[in-house]
């Protein structure tokens, strides 16, 4: 678009290619230009001649989704008094293209409803509609449209209406609530047996329930309620109406969640609910999943509504354990998707039961936990046909994890040991099929770690037995028995006569590719868990370390070999850790300086990222006991490394990914022998700040601030930290102020910070005094209104701990000169900064972010409150007091109380919930 009006003519043209140009840069050439469009003031006046046109399903389409998104978006853009003529054109537009296409006629009632829910001068506006459309059958569908959507809006976020309009209009809603009720019901009674309007009524009613404002009184003796389990006691309901009629059940549950303030509705609900048994078993019988699940999901939001009662009074009245048979029952049917349904309920009974701790009342829920985890153990069986081991990344596999889950979280009701033995007991004694051993051991597998492992016999003999089995057996049910004895590692601690039996039996999976990786990974259990017992099989470890590429890994599983070979080679002693590890890193080295060699003869690069991330594991979890004065022992390993990783450095210095890896095996060398890396340090930043000014990747400036962290309280270096941050605050300041640098960045906005809150964490006065700081305060206040997680809590960290610096006065000598310091930045920058923090808690910051603010806004007002009083009075005065739509955002009395909530507030959780409710206005 070139900044002018587009003619009618063009518009058509654009919608008819973005959905019919065979041409694929067509179609987003013109989604492009359309996108502008919406955005442009010209939006709203060429929506309205299009759907005044009326010309094809398409261009109408386009006009109601623009509309729609202009008022939910852009609202503010028309002025006051045009607003009746919007609401107008709109109600004329839907009458005129009711028979269009109902995708138009939604779009056109979220329009509709967004602008009633911003309007404030239009009243009542569901009486308004009622008494306009009520009265007509033919408007009836788009009338219960705009009526079903309108209560879905009220909380939707792409509407920031504020909490003083949204409280107003549920008010509104609950008011007209019994009106919208009868007009449905006559409705439905007009209508008879016309399906498509009773799913338009299950529709609207399920809405209403979700807004919570129904009258539960009034809706039990309602008739709505009595068809809705008509619909779902007939088996020749279609499967469209029955899922309308069940979320709309399951709504209506969810409404009275607090059943003791909704008893009449509770019971009619609770009464109806339990008729469904015999619709259940005969959609089983008729083999129809559709409404098998529908039926599985009302049970469960039935037993989630009335978990408390359950528990309370288990067997009386409401505490009915009917309703746990009901999904007992589901839990039998041989879908293994209609169990799966109830899993949210069991962990929350689970949880809720755990909670209580009370003996007898986890007797009673004993047998039903039982007889879940005997369903449970049957639904993990794989099919008797399935070749191979089982799989973890199809549906099948992320289900037996889930169950894995579960079984993990309600075991204690039933007994880890008691569960394991029964389980146990059923393979000893019975000749199972293998189906059935591997399902078993997979639940054996997953409540393993949470039985006693000690002088536990049973234990011991199940460890016995695993590692005699023979290789005959079904590759699945090795493979499950070899997770088993990798989560037994504890059983093999206490009994280290077990140690070379498992690690033979492991070693056999090893060398078999379907069963390496879970092998590898078993290792890795029993290397963390016996890492002194292992330390005599160190040799063998570094042998499949060495040959790590021989067998069928995949790169977690070898990571995760050398991650365990790291942590024995840990708790070697002192003088055999150096030799130890530069053998283990000789295979990783050699082949980083093949490939720098293969790069300088052929010039082709090739990825060394595997063998700098087995590097990185092996750097990472080296941690021997080195006493003070002693030198470490991987200092001289790191050191003759360094040259091949600088290299490879240098030569991938354009590949983000590459760079990555370097960084983070640096920064676990770097960790791993802490002051010891001190001769790297030179070299290093030099390498840094030269690729950063070309190639300014983040990684660099989190590796920075691992230096600082390390070297930051040495005196000798702390001026070399303070010219790598300067020399790397240069090129991120230049990517940071581009148009949307910010957003586009938020990587770089995480790790300059993290790197800030090192220097401020180790020389608070070395950054203070530089010249640096004034340009990182002020980037940090333009990055307060940055909605990305880590970024945003970055920067609100360094602001807290900075001004912290000026607060705590823990006895160093040089507190008072950090005080002077900070009070002079917050002269310059704090009436700015707090002004930026209130705006965006308002409009920028989602709820997750607000206690990071609070805590900003608690230290700088320790560090002088009656200034911060004054700001935070400066910062209120200039927020907007109402809406576009001219409704009321916040009151004169709600800014003075949210200002004395935060200026009298004694500690930084009360400054936290004042905050939370405040910019619930703005919301």
């Amino acid at each position: 678009m070139d900044g002018s009006k587009p003619s009618l003519p063009i518009v058509y043209q654009a919608v008819q290619a973005l959905y019919h140009d065979p041409d694929h840069t067509g179609k987003e050439r013109a989604s492009v230009w359309l996108e502008e469009l919406q955005r442009s003031m010209y939006a709203w006046e060429v929506s309205d001649q299009l759907l005044q046109l009326k010309q094809d399903v398409e261009s109408c389409y386009f006009a109601a989704q623009t509309m729609k998104m202009k008022i939910q978006t852009s609202f503010y853009e028309l002025p006051p008094e045009t607003h009746i003529a919007l609401r107008d054109s709109l109600l004329s537009h839907i009458q005129n293209l009711k028979d269009l296409s109902p995708i138009i006629i939604t779009q056109l009632a979220l329009a509709i409803a967004d602008l009633a829910l911003q309007m404030a001068s239009w009243k009542g506006c569901v009486h308004t509609l009622i008494e306009k459309y009520g009265d007509d059958i033919s408007s009836m569908p788009f009338l219960i449209e705009i009526l079903t959507v309108l209560p879905e809006e009220v909380h939707s976020r792409s509407l920031r209406i504020g909490a003083n309009r949204r409280t107003e209009i549920i008010e509104d809603l609950a008011f007209c609530s019994n009106t919208v009720i009868a007009l449905l019901v006559t409705c439905v009674e007009k209508s008879g047996n016309d399906e498509k309007m009773l799913i338009k009524v299950f529709r609207c009613l399920g809405s209403w329930f979700n807004l919570g404002v129904l009258d539960s009184n009034f809706m039990a003796s309602n008739q709505l309620i009595m068809v809705l389990f008509q619909v779902l006691q007939r088996h020749d309901t279609s499967t469209n109406l029955h899922e309308a009629a069940s979320d709309c059940v399951c709504s209506a549950l969810y409404a009275i969640e607090n059943v003791d303030t909704h008893v009449a509705l509770a019971m009619q609900l609770f009464k109806g609910v339990l008729t469904l048994e015999t619709a259940y078993h005969m959609a089983v019988a008729r083999e129809d999943l559709d409404k098998v699940l529908n039926y599985c999901r009302i049970f469960t939001e039935l037993c989630e509504t009335f978990m408390e009662i359950t528990v309370r009074s288990p067997g009386q009245g409401m505490g009915d354990l009917r309703t746990l048979e009901l999904l007992l029952i589901c839990a039998g049917h041989p879908q293994y998707e209609v169990a799966e349904i109830s899993f949210n309920f069991w962990y929350r009974l689970g949880e809720h039961l755990y909670k209580t701790n009370n003996p007898a009342l986890h007797s009673v829920f004993r047998p039903y936990i039982q007889r879940l985890l005997h369903s449970l153990a049957r639904h993990c069986q794989l099919d008797p046909d399935h070749e191979g081991i089982p799989e973890d990344t199809d549906d099948f596999g992320e289900f037996r994890m889930r169950v894995s889950d579960l079984v993990k979280d309600v075991i204690f009701l039933v007994g880890s040991m008691e569960c394991f033995s029964q389980l146990y007991s059923t393979l000893k004694e019975g000749n199972p099929p293998w189906e059935v051993t591997e399902a078993v051991l997979f639940i054996m597998a997953a409540i393993a770690k949470s039985v006693d492992p000690e002088n536990n016999p049973t234990l011991t003999e199940v460890l016995e037995q695993i590692v005699l089995l023979p290789q005959s057996v079904h590759m699945a049910v090795r493979y499950t028995s070899i997770e088993l004895v990798g989560e037994m590692s504890e059983v093999v601690d206490r009994n280290p006569r077990f140690l070379d039996p498992v690690l033979n039996y492991l070693m056999k999976g090893l060398k078999e590719k379907p069963l390496a990786s879970v092998a590898a990974k078993a290792i890795h259990n029993i290397c963390s868990v016996c890492r002194d017992h292992m330390a005599q099989h160190f040799q063998g470890l570094l042998d499949i370390a060495r040959s790590l590429d021989s067998f069928a890994l995949s790169s977690d599983a070898a990571v995760g070999l050398l991650k365990g070979t790291a942590l024995v080679l840990a708790r070697l002693p002192l003088e055999k850790i150096a030799e130890c590890l530069s053998d283990l890193c000789a295979v990783q080295v050699m082949a980083l300086k093949k490939l720098l060699a293969q790069e300088s003869s052929n010039g082709k690069t090739a990825d060394p990222t595997v063998w700098l991330d087995r590097l990185a594991v092996i750097f990472r979890h080296t941690n021997p006991m080195v006493e003070n004065g002693q030198t470490h022992p991987c200092q001289k390993v790191i050191q003759e490394i360094w040259p091949v990783l600088s290299e490879t450095l240098n030569a991938h210095q354009a590949d983000n990914r590459i760079v990555e890896r370097c960084c983070r095996c640096l920064r676990f060398a770097v960790r791993c022998v802490g002051k010891g890396s001190a001769s790297l340090l030179q070299p290093l930043v030099t390498q840094m700040v030269n690729v950063y000014q070309v190639y300014p990747h983040s990684c660099f400036l989190y590796l920075g601030s691992i230096l600082v962290d390390e070297y930051g309280m040495e005196e000798g270096c702390r001026q070399g930290l303070l010219d790598m941050l300067q020399a790397l605050c240069m090129p991120t300041f230049q990517l940071l102020e581009q148009p949307n640098g910010l957003r586009n960045h938020p990587d770089t906005v995480d790790d300059l910070f993290r790197l800030a809150t090192r220097f401020v964490q180790r020389s608070p006065v070395t950054l203070l005094s530089s010249n640096i700081i004034v340009h990182i305060i002020q980037c940090a206040i333009a990055a307060t209104t940055l909605d990305h997680r880590d970024a945003n809590c970055s920067v609100m960290k360094f602001i807290r701990d900075l001004v912290h610096t000026g607060v705590s006065n823990d006895h160093e000598d040089d507190f008072e000169v950090r005080k002077q310091l900070i009070g002079q930045a917050m002269e310059q920058h704090g009436p700015q900064l707090v002004t930026q923090l209130v705006h965006s808690c308002c409009f920028c910051l989602p709820p997750y972010t607000l206690p990071d603010v609070a805590e900003v806004l608690w230290e700088i007002m320790v560090f002088d409150r009656p200034t911060f009083c004054r700001w935070l009075e400066t910062a209120l005065k200039g927020l907007p007091k109402e809406t576009s739509g001219g409704a009321v955002t916040v009151t004169h009395k709600q800014l003075t109380d949210f200002h004395k909530q935060v200026t009298s507030a004694e500690e930084c959780k009360q400054v936290c919930w004042a905050i939370r409710e405040f910019t619930r206005l703005y919301r």
